[in-house]
């Protein structure tokens, strides 16, 4: 099978597996329709009636399937995705006949005419589908998305735009994540693809905000850190004198990620964080949740 074939059927598996027996012969029914089909009815009236007839439930994955779906596509990680989600995608794929322009139409097609809830089925489904290379254009429009749950569809636990983005593509994506006050933990190649210009952005942000009187996210200083320059490392002095417990302890982690002797230098003075840092007692993960 193809890599779009084996990704829909892993999809139809664990749809056909929640469902009783009427839902999943319905479901097995319309893949094959759309499969087979010649013009593009057959696949609108499924992904309508996707969530009607199957349900909006969490897919509520196990590790062993979580496990399925990281062997399938390195970075994919569906733990959050519904079932009507896992169909509509399946449904997209089930649609490839082998030629990748008319499938990058067919779904650009598709986004033009979505709903919200297609819409983020659809973007969770880059890491799957077919001819990647022509779809970066559709990614980084979502990426632009003001609507956190269309925002979160392509910046969450997506291995897309790590892959798939430019730089500049790529520090927009995270800036606009701290804009509209998500967080940056879910994505994919944070720390691997943070660079010199994305920590001078943050920083001008963190200014901007600064002097509106309002809070900058502790998140903000994880992509600075690795790359910190001397303005950098003022504020990041800014933070630790200034700052709350939390903002204190990312700019600490921060300060601990940067190569600089400078950067070490001004941790050693707040032992108190060092100490907790080097014992791994605060991490990254744990201000995502907050």
């Amino acid at each position: 099978m193809s890599p779009s074939e084996r990704a829909c059927a892993l999809l139809t598996r664990w749809v056909v597996e929640r469902m009783p027996a009427e839902a999943a012969a319905w479901f097995h029914t319309q893949l094959a329709a759309v499969a087979s089909a010649i013009e593009e009815k057959p696949l609108y009236l499924a992904l309508g009636w996707a969530p009607r007839r199957l349900g909006k439930a969490d897919l509520r994955l196990s590790p062993a399937e979580l496990a399925e779906a990281a062997a399938l596509r390195p970075g994919f990680d569906p733990i959050d995705w519904s079932v009507d989600q896992a169909a509509r995608v399946a449904l997209v794929l089930a649609s490839f006949d082998g030629d990748p322009q008319r499938f990058k139409e067919r779904l650009e097609t598709l986004f033009r005419t979505a709903d919200i809830g297609e819409t983020i089925a659809f973007y969770r489904g880059l890491p799957l589908y077919p001819a990647a290379e022509l779809l970066v254009a559709r990614a980084r429009e979502g990426a632009r998305s003001a609507m956190r749950p269309v925002f979160e569809a392509v910046a969450h636990r997506n291995p897309y735009p790590k892959e798939r983005f430019d730089e500049h593509a790529w520090n927009h994506l995270v800036l606009k994540a701290l804009f509209i006050g998500t967080t940056l933990d879910p994505i994919q190649g944070l720390d691997e693809r943070a660079n010199p210009r994305l920590a001078r952005m943050l920083c001008d942000y963190a200014h901007e905000r600064w002097a509106a009187g309002r809070p900058v996210s502790p998140e903000l200083w994880r992509c600075v850190g690795p790359h910190a320059d001397d303005a950098a490392l003022e504020d990041l002095a800014r933070v630790l004198e200034t700052g709350s417990g939390e903002e204190r302890k990312a700019a600490a982690l921060a300060l601990a990620s940067c190569p600089r002797p400078e950067a070490r230098a001004l941790l050693a003075r707040y032992p108190e964080l060092e100490g907790p840092i080097a014992r791994g007692e605060i991490r990254w993960a744990a201000f995502a949740q907050g």
